[in-house]
């Protein structure tokens, strides 16, 4: 079985920006605040303890405690909601959308590298509490985004008019979707308690809300995980003074403006509007817009002078939505949070946003990426065995792969480096000729060298090409096992639902991924099931 790691960095799946973070690399350093590592925890701590309210906590837990009114759920979560009042309890918080039976595979990375570091940090620092989070992205309303998901190659969609935020959306119809996904996901009894895990999970709440609350739930009580949905009134009232100060003041857009010249080398995330607001209600979730001094809702309507947007906001706090960019203050001011656990791509708008939160006068929480695994059976990894492929000739591209194990498996050199060296020697000593002689002749010497340089690499290619065809089993085998890690030459965590693997092993995927995975680390982790 292959034993070799693979770094974040070196895996080539990551961004140029996120390598740059990963290695701490010193012009990034004033765009966040501590370096998710274990020794900078007791400061964020202290700065995250002297800034929340009290009052906050107060308020998070009887919202906390609203939600859950109609769920069952575990001592270890019970506990958990309830020590959030404690001033020396904090959470570690992690987000994802409400994806269809949980999407992509990575929706459990994140929830486990979230729990995992709540456990690491309570041995390290045992007199404090520290409470897996997981935000629910109730408010968007990139609805063909999460319908649907993958299973055994075959896609399971949710078809159905969605335009209001995603998490009011009534689950009606999702019979349709538990017929298809019944007769794709087999007759096992793995098979059986993921059917009816989907079926209790969506055809016995009425929301997509409370429905991923459900099987989020189901899937991670015993660990003691809470999950908060933003789309609440009394922890919107705690964002008023904020969206007061975006719908006046537009602090977020200037501050964010000024962030990203500073991120001039990288793709730029996201962009800010002049307000980043949504207005919304159950089938609405547009804009709000600042022209001729009045405010409006975009496709609509709706035209608010500046004291009845005022009023608006005081009596009706829940119909206004942080976009993109304000969304991770509206988390930070509601929550006693250290740490913020995503993806890439999340981490890279985080990275906009620093200097808005010192604006607002929040703390900026640590920003930790998620664990990233690569799940293969016993069986695949034997085959690496058998094909003498490390974890690193698998994450290569594939044309990488076949040149390279062509190359070694090859009776012969196929590399003519050497020649290639051989023969440049050769040609500086030519122009040197020339250059005595007939300075015309160095144009044609120089021809020369590109000609004979450009037939020694039409050889190389022509012998690997031939070697390909006579190593061609070993190497389709290559091909092939590559191919079942990396479905579409993507990572496997982006495009396959936990589904396929819960039902070939049961719980003990979530066992072995708990087992495993190290949230502080940098590398890919490869769990052998």
């Amino acid at each position: 079985m292959p034993t070799d790691c693979i770094s974040y960095q070196n895996s080539g799946y990551f961004s140029k920006l996120m390598i740059d973070y990963l290695n701490e690399k010193e012009e990034l350093k004033q765009l966040y605040n501590h370096f998710p590592k274990l020794e900078n925890f007791p400061s964020q701590i202290l700065e995250k303890q002297t800034t929340f309210p009290l009052e906050n906590r107060n308020v998070l837990v009887a919202a906390l405690e609203k939600q859950y009114e109609k769920f069952k759920i575990s001592d270890k979560t019970s506990f958990n909601i309830g020590k959030l009042k404690d001033e020396k309890t904090f959470t570690i918080t992690t987000g994802h959308q409400l994806n269809l039976f949980t999407g992509p595979l990575y929706f459990l990375y994140k929830i486990i590298s979230t729990i995992n570091l709540c456990k690491q940090l309570k041995k390290e620092y045992p007199e404090y509490n520290f409470v897996p989070m997981y935000w629910m992205a109730t408010e968007d309303h990139d609805f063909e985004e999460i319908n649907y998901f993958n299973l055994n190659g075959k896609k399971i969609q949710w078809k159905k008019d969605s335009f209001g935020p995603v998490g009011r959306l009534s689950t009606e119809g999702l019979e349709i979707v538990f017929e298809e996904f019944s007769k794709a996901i087999g007759i096992s009894d793995n098979a059986k308690n993921l059917k009816e895990l989907f079926k209790k999970a969506y055809l016995e709440h009425d929301s997509l809300t409370d429905a991923t609350r459900f099987l989020a739930n189901e899937l991670f009580m015993e660990e003691g995980l809470v999950i908060i949905d933003g789309d609440d009134k009394s922890l919107k009232q705690l964002f008023i003074p904020y969206i007061k100060e975006e719908l006046l003041h537009q602090t977020s857009s200037e501050e964010v403006l000024k962030t990203n010249v500073h991120l001039a080398d990288y793709k730029i995330q996201v962009n800010p509007r002049e307000i980043n607001l949504f207005y919304i209600e159950d089938d609405l979730r547009e804009r709000i817009i600042f022209e001729n001094n009045q405010y409006s809702v975009l496709n609509t309507k709706l035209l608010f002078s500046e004291s009845e947007m005022l009023n608006e906001l005081e009596n009706h706090p829940e119909k206004f939505s942080p976009n993109v960019i304000l969304r991770p203050l509206y988390q930070e001011v509601i929550l006693p949070n250290l740490c913020y656990i995503g993806g890439g791509g999340e981490l890279a708008y985080w990275l906009e946003l620093q200097s808005n939160f010192e604006a607002n006068k929040i703390t900026f929480p640590m920003l930790l990426l998620r664990n990233s695994v690569l799940l293969a059976t016993e069986k695949q990894a034997q085959k690496a065995d058998k094909l003498d492929l490390n974890w690193a000739d698998l994450f290569s591209t594939q044309n990488d792969l076949l040149t390279n194990k062509t190359k070694a498996l090859s009776q012969f050199d196929i590399d003519f480096s050497k020649q290639k060296e051989h023969l440049q020697q050769q040609f500086i000593g030519l122009r040197a000729m020339a250059k005595q002689t007939d300075k015309s002749f160095i144009g044609a010497v120089e021809a020369q060298e590109k000609k004979q340089l450009k037939g020694l690499e039409n050889l190389e290619k022509r012998l690997l090409k031939a070697e390909k065809r006579v190593l061609a089993e070993k190497l389709d085998r290559m091909t092939a096992l590559q191919n079942e890690l990396f479905p579409g030459k993507s990572l496997q965590e982006r495009k396959i639902n936990f589904a396929v693997f819960y039902a070939a092993f049961g719980p003990k995927l979530i066992e072995k991924l708990l087992e495993e995975l190290q949230p502080l680390g940098q590398e890919f982790t490869v769990v052998v099931l």
